[in-house]
């Protein structure tokens, strides 16, 4: 067991990534606190999980919750080994067409909680001497498309973030490390792309140049990848950026590749 009784928060881990990530951080032998906004949904992955799970519900855009949920964490389980700040929110939209409420929600989420749950926790990481943050970021964080404007700067400056705090606090014994991810095939994407005009079975007809293996990536995928860098394996892993993705981001140029 690659995180025996290693205790970790996953922020977002009701669904899609995040829950993939609380399953398998568990069957690796860790104490794994989910959270979410949605009790309900919750209660029932913990239940599923069992004794090494345990839940805490909050909304990540008010600047009150992500202290709670540090400090709930630390009442239940006694410690925090490691912080994955998985939550985000996404919008459709442009420079033109993105107000500024939408503007501020997504960075509140994506950006400002992060941040907010990393300050609250690294007086516990120095009192242990240890402790890892794994942030959950994207290949958007890049560029990004151009209907996805306000998440890719969020995931952009989520990189930055990583890196400066890596550096600030590595000697410490804190490590701070970030995941990339590509397209993962999760219920709310399955689900978003069938509200934008796709059929059922969009996820098999996916050309070469968005899924070079024949699929999109799966939440295991990307919780294979962050067990290692939870794990005592990555221990003077500090500051990397991993992209999860099927292909190079820097350098390619799918609009000349030929079929």
């Amino acid at each position: 067991m690659r995180l025996k009784d290693k205790v970790i928060l996953v922020t977002g881990s009701t669904t899609g990534i995040g829950e993939g990530m609380a399953r398998l951080f568990a069957r690796e032998g860790a104490r794994v606190m989910v959270h979410g906004t949605r009790q309900q949904a919750a209660q029932a992955l913990v239940a599923e999980i069992g004794a090494n799970a345990s839940f805490v519900v909050g909304r990540l855009e008010d600047p009150q919750i992500p202290a709670k949920l540090i400090a709930g964490t630390i009442a239940h389980f006694g410690r925090i080994d490691s912080l994955v700040n998985n939550a985000a929110l996404i919008a459709r939209g442009g420079i033109q067409d993105t107000n500024a409420e939408t503007f501020d929600l997504i960075i509140a989420v994506n950006l400002k909680a992060p941040f907010l749950l990393i300050q609250a926790a690294l007086p516990h990481f120095r009192k242990q001497g240890t402790g890892r943050v794994l942030n959950i970021g994207s290949i958007n964080g890049y560029c990004g498309e151009r209907t996805q404007c306000v998440y890719s700067v969020s995931k952009g400056g989520l990189m930055t973030l990583t890196r400066n705090l890596a550096d600030a606090h590595g000697a410490e014994g804190i490590r701070v490390n970030q995941l990339n991810v590509g397209w993962t095939l999760t219920p709310n994407e399955f689900a978003l792309k069938k509200r934008e005009g796709l059929p059922e079975d969009w996820p098999s007809k996916l050309p070469k140049t968005y899924a070079p293996s024949g699929r999109l990536l799966s939440p295991a995928d990307v919780a294979q990848a962050a067990v290692f860098f939870l794990s005592d394996e990555a221990a003077l892993i500090n500051g990397a950026i991993l992209d999860v993705e099927q292909y190079p981001m820097i350098g390619r140029n799918p609009t000349k590749e030929s079929y």
